[in-house]
């Protein structure tokens, strides 16, 4: 009930409540039950919805690193619940939060060596190996170039 009204209203939250519903909302959206192990099983769309309004949420604040531990998160536990789905139907909506951090990404001021640290660090917890890694492959490379210069 909480998710739905939140997705109506933007109520201000403070970072620290942020990353806790976040994280809630992480774990419901890549819940699955192991008893329909590959099979297309269903998931909560919404949750997902809700990390990606939250991760955009976290950006806007400024709180750019917290939304990296968050999409890091979200990429072990969702690429888990892709590999154990028959086709990974929601490797789409995973990427769509992930997207959120990468475009933030591609506009900071963080150092080069965070962002490709962070970018490796995806990519190892990509257990298919395929969710959003063009995208993160480009993130990296384009950082390891400025961190080389």
């Amino acid at each position: 009930m909480l998710r739905r009204l939140a997705a109506h209203i933007e109520l201000e939250a403070p970072p620290e409540d942020l990353v806790a519903t976040t994280q809630q909302a992480i774990a419901d959206a890549t819940d699955f039950d192991e008893r329909d192990i590959n099979r297309n099983f269903d998931y909560d769309y919404e949750a997902y919805n809700e990390v990606k309004r939250n991760l955009g949420r976290l950006i806007d604040l400024g709180e750019l690193q917290l939304a990296m531990e968050l999409s890091l998160e979200l990429m072990k536990q969702g690429s888990c619940q892709v590999e154990m789905s028959d086709e990974g139907l929601m490797t789409h909506d995973i990427e769509e939060c992930l997207g959120m951090v990468v475009e933030a990404l591609k506009k900071c001021d963080l150092p080069p060596g965070e962002v490709v640290t962070w970018c490796t660090a995806m990519s190892k917890s990509d257990r298919v190996g395929c969710i959003y890694d063009r995208e993160l492959e480009s993130l990296r490379k384009h950082f390891a170039a400025s961190q080389s210069q």
